[in-house]
């Protein structure tokens, strides 16, 4: 977007914080980088308010913000509406909970419920902006500002840790936050710290998308546009700008609900291809996200949603995190020790304390029905039993399966 870059930024510098009952467990240091604790308690205020900012300052005070979203999106551009003083309407689907869409309501936004599903919001979203010469439409994910915007927690973390981590771990869905990530680490000149980026098993087009582009994670060339396997899940859109085949998901079975887009930007797919430490893409169950939600809180005191909960998967299993850290088991356990890793707490509304209290019903079943949970990562797939986590916080039963 054209226009002269805000002299103030209104997002917060937030804490990269030691942790130190998750590096007694993996036996390394590990940080959290507290992007729950930005205004609109997401990462995502970062990238949004910086392009309202630009677009307040390029279309005046009478600029009407629109943004389709089901929450932490659609907060984000509500928060930063009121602190500019302009006019912002949220489009979301009807089954949106009520209390997130209070919460936009108390921040000022206009709310219409439209739709079923994300889609739906969007092409109502579309129709309006065609009638309101004022509107400008807010992405959730897929735009340059909002990368640049994201981006700034690394040069963050660059000026609050002593070296480059030798991993940073976040979660992914259509892309934005592991594109300022991406972009981050370019302007830092952290080229050579691996991205280790962790879904759903029922939500993950970001390893799809990365899985068609090399064959299966076999091929480190490029071929476009890539043979597509038979019967995917998706249907598939080739994108000739970036030269990446984008996979749009048919369908989504996950509970973690911020991570639900159906296809990933195609820019950031090339960006993570082209990264030269690479990007390990990860599917995880989703019980394995609430089960991480309940020891992070536990730990830590913090009430984070599922979609954040996803990264702290790796952080509250010492057998996944080096699975994922280190897969040819190559390291002793004295250069454990010397590793230095950041796990992006991303943030995000959607939870409540009785929601995390209801996961343990959940976990129960779950634990019944299978033995271990199952981990893909780059193609190949794993399973680690449920008994080795960092704390139970539910009954294994002994006799499972006999």
């Amino acid at each position: 977007m054209d226009g002269e870059k805000p002299q103030e930024t209104l997002w917060a510098e937030t804490p990269l914080i030691y942790s130190s009952h998750i590096s007694d467990l993996l036996g390394c240091s590990a940080y959290l980088k507290l992007e729950n604790l930005q205004p609109s308690q997401s990462f995502k205020y970062r990238g949004i308010s910086l392009l309202v900012q630009l677009s307040k300052a390029k279309y005046g005070p009478s600029v009407h913000i629109l943004a389709a979203s089901s929450g932490n999106a659609g907060l984000a551009a509500a928060a930063v509406a009121r602190r500019l003083g302009i006019k912002c309407t949220i489009y979301l689907p009807f089954s949106t909970r009520q209390a997130t869409q209070m919460r936009l309501r108390e921040e000022g936004a206009d709310v219409v419920a439209v739709g079923q599903i994300y889609a739906d919001t969007v092409l109502a979203m579309r129709e309006a902006a065609k009638v309101d010469p004022n509107a400008v439409i807010v992405p959730s994910y897929e735009h340059p500002v909002l990368w640049e915007g994201h981006s700034s927690m690394v040069k963050e973390m660059e000026n609050q840790l002593s070296e480059r981590p030798d991993a940073i771990l976040c979660s992914v869905g259509g892309g934005g936050l592991i594109g300022g990530l991406l972009l981050g680490c370019k302007a830092v000149g952290w080229n050579d710290v691996p991205i280790i980026a962790l879904e759903t098993h029922g939500s993950n087009c970001f390893y799809q998308a990365n899985a068609l582009n090399t064959q299966g994670f076999t091929s480190r060339s490029r071929i476009f546009p890539p043979e597509i396997p038979d019967d995917p899940p998706y249907t598939v859109e080739f994108n000739s700008e970036h030269a990446v085949a984008v996979p749009h998901l048919r369908a989504l079975h996950s509970r973690a609900l911020s991570l639900g887009a159906t296809y990933a930007s195609p820019e950031v797919v090339r960006m993570a291809l082209d990264h030269p430490a690479g990007v390990r893409c990860v599917c995880i169950a989703d019980e394995l996200a609430m089960r991480s939600a309940q020891l992070l809180a536990d730990d830590h005191k913090m009430l984070v949603e599922l979609a954040c909960a996803t990264t702290m998967s790796a952080a509250y299993n010492y057998e996944i995190f080096w699975r994922l850290l280190d897969p040819e088991s190559a390291l002793s356990p004295e250069e454990k020790r010397k590793k230095k890793v950041v796990f992006v707490v991303c943030g995000g509304i959607n939870i409540s304390y009785d929601e995390l209290t209801n996961y343990t019903d959940v976990l129960e079943e779950a634990a019944i029905r299978e033995h271990s949970w199952r981990i893909v990562c780059n193609g190949t797939e794993f399973h680690v039993s449920k008994s080795c986590n960092a704390r139970r916080l539910v009954n294994v039963p002994d006799q499972v399966g006999q």
